[in-house]
């Protein structure tokens, strides 16, 4: 409301870029016709011609489609009267130097790429307010809306025991593979990928955990909260449930730390749905934190636990890119970024999924060889694991046996130099 509210009153048009133009965007692209003064002035991809489909499909008329800059290269847009670019790319090495580059020309950023974030956050929120910029997270991805439920708590006096999501997660999701994946959601190769254009090693990476780990480590790091000592959990727990097993064991419930991450499954371990799941929605634990608080809980017909102590609020979807104009509205009239990295307290390791051989080419998130743990920034650090972030391309030096961790020299690694630099830089924090 309050930002409507702005809207109404200012006069002019918020220029935007997208790089990267798949799902999220092209979700973006379906409430254009309906959103005031934003203007897309760039789209930066290179699949040009895949990308005006996309702009097609996403209900953006032919004329309007001539009116946007395609280009291949963020180079050949930087210097265009562009405010805010969002970088959509997915690709955490290519994104951390896209958001340098954007942020030295003193531009405002939205990373739907949370894998960049979680890989250089720290480093890119730091740098941002140097320029006096804005690095944000996108609204509509989990880990904004999450923050501000988080937000929400704290501004009003609440503890924050547990944030975190939902997603459907099995024991056995963390094996799948690109070529395993369809069959876990019902759906033919031919249907997902020929029909519909789904990406096999996308999708993976929602089903094996690796998203969930990224999506937790951008909240632990945004919000100073703690992540799992062994990984994230994913304890089967529907919405009347949270508030009763969202809460330390000491209290009878399920999570290791009072203030942490974790994510919640919509199916149990028999892989049977679990009554009134969370499955695409986020979450938020909290703490009363004295008697009229509890008495306000119980009056007020507020979920609790048996004590009475603890309560939680969940919203059950997250819209996705139907949601971006916030972020988009929030930093051009509000100057406020929807989320974004304050710390470097969690980390996305990796681990070997299979046995894997001297020589093997790892191939990222979502991939065959390997998968992400989350973890504890020191225990990364000391324990010189592979950022899952940087693992995509490159090959091992030893023989690695499967659920082990993959450490740093482990592999034969090209760091690009502005990742060597931003993880440097991360690395000093810690010390």
């Amino acid at each position: 409301m309050y930002l409507n509210t702005k809207l109404e009153e200012f006069d002019g048009n918020i220029n935007v870029a997208f790089i990267g133009c798949g799902k999220f965007i092209s979700m973006f692209l379906s409430q254009y016709n309906h959103l005031k003064k934003i203007k897309i002035d760039t789209i930066i991809d290179l699949k040009i011609d895949q990308a005006k489909k996309n702009c097609l499909n996403s209900g953006l008329s032919k004329d309007t489609i001539n009116k946007i800059n395609f280009v291949s290269s963020i180079d050949e847009a930087i210097d265009r009267d562009i405010e805010i670019f969002i970088e959509a790319t997915g690709n955490p090495i290519i994104g951390t130097v896209h958001a340098y580059k954007i942020i030295k020309k003193k531009k405002h950023i939205i990373l739907v790429n949370v894998e960049a974030d979680v890989t250089c956050g720290k480093y890119l929120s730091d740098l941002a307010k140097k320029n006096g910029v804005i690095c944000s997270m996108a609204y509509g991805d989990q880990p904004s809306l999450i923050l501000e439920q988080i937000e929400w708590a704290r501004l009003n006096g609440f503890f924050v025991v547990c944030a975190g999501k939902g997603t459907k997660y099995h024991p056995t999701f963390e094996y799948s593979t690109p070529d395993t994946v369809w069959e876990h959601y019902g759906l033919s190769k031919e249907r997902a990928e020929v029909e519909s254009g789904m990406n096999p090693k996308m999708f993976n990476s929602f089903l094996c955990g690796d998203k969930s780990a990224i999506e937790m480590c951008a909240v632990s790091n945004a919000a100073n909260l703690k992540c799992p000592s062994n990984g994230l959990t994913f304890p089967p727990v529907g919405v009347y449930d949270i508030a009763k097993k969202l809460i330390p064991k000491s209290d009878g419930g399920l999570i290791e730390y009072e203030g942490q991450v974790e994510v919640i499954s919509s199916i149990d371990l028999e892989k049977k749905d679990i009554p009134n799941d969370l499955r695409w929605g986020v979450y938020v634990v909290i703490k009363a934190q004295n008697q009229y608080v509890k008495n306000c809980f119980k009056e007020y017909g507020m979920v609790t636990d048996k004590s009475g102590d603890y309560s939680a609020i969940w919203r059950p979807y997250h819209y996705v890119g139907l949601e971006l104009a916030q972020s988009i509205y929030s930093i051009a009239l509000d100057k406020k970024p929807t989320g974004h990295t304050k710390f470097f307290n969690a980390d996305v390791v990796s681990v070997a999924k299979k046995d894997l051989a001297s020589g093997e080419i790892l191939d990222g998130e979502g991939g065959f060889a390997s998968r992400g743990r989350l973890v504890a920034s020191k225990d990364s650090i000391e324990g010189k694991f592979l950022p899952l972030g940087l693992s995509d391309g490159v090959k091992t030096k030893k023989s690695i046996k499967k659920d082990e961790f993959i450490k740093i020299d482990d592999v034969e690694i090209n760091w690009n130099q502005e990742v060597l630099k931003a993880r440097e830089y991360q690395i000093k924090i810690l010390k």
